[in-house]
């Protein structure tokens, strides 16, 4: 359970900081504005946030669920943004559970409306439903 608490946590921290920085050296250190961390807790539970002088901003909880007899599931909801090179400040917010990773941002590209034909076709369908003939 902690080791995969901590490969979420590295995975997310690279991903921010792979962020292109908003008109920063490359020899210039990024100053750490705020941090904070609870846990890895008796429970399973944890959160954690941050904020850089290059515009990065994160913050993720997560907590263990039992999902099915036995079965544990890591349940985590969290956000983060930076500041693109054009300016504009990304961001993106997520919940990753037992259904896998859901992201939500304006830049994530999304799925042309279903045709108006094919969702009547689709209500038809779910009214009458073929009879099996055996």
């Amino acid at each position: 359970m902690y080791t995969t608490t901590l490969a979420l946590l590295c995975t997310l921290a690279a991903a921010a900081f792979a962020a292109p920085a908003a008109k920063q050296s490359k020899d210039e250190p990024v100053p750490i504005l705020a941090y904070s961390f609870d846990g890895p807790n008796p429970e399973g539970s944890y959160s954690y946030s941050y904020e850089t002088g290059n515009g990065i901003k994160a913050q993720e909880q997560g907590q263990l669920a039992k999902i099915a007899g036995d079965e544990d599931a890591l349940r985590v909801q969290g956000s983060f943004s930076y500041v693109g090179v054009d300016g504009n400040t990304i961001g993106l917010t997520y919940v990753a559970d037992e259904n896998g990773f859901q992201p939500k941002g304006d830049h994530l590209p999304t799925p042309p409306p279903v045709p108006a034909d094919i969702l009547k076709a689709l209500e038809y369908i779910a009214v009458h439903p073929e009879e099996d003939n055996l």
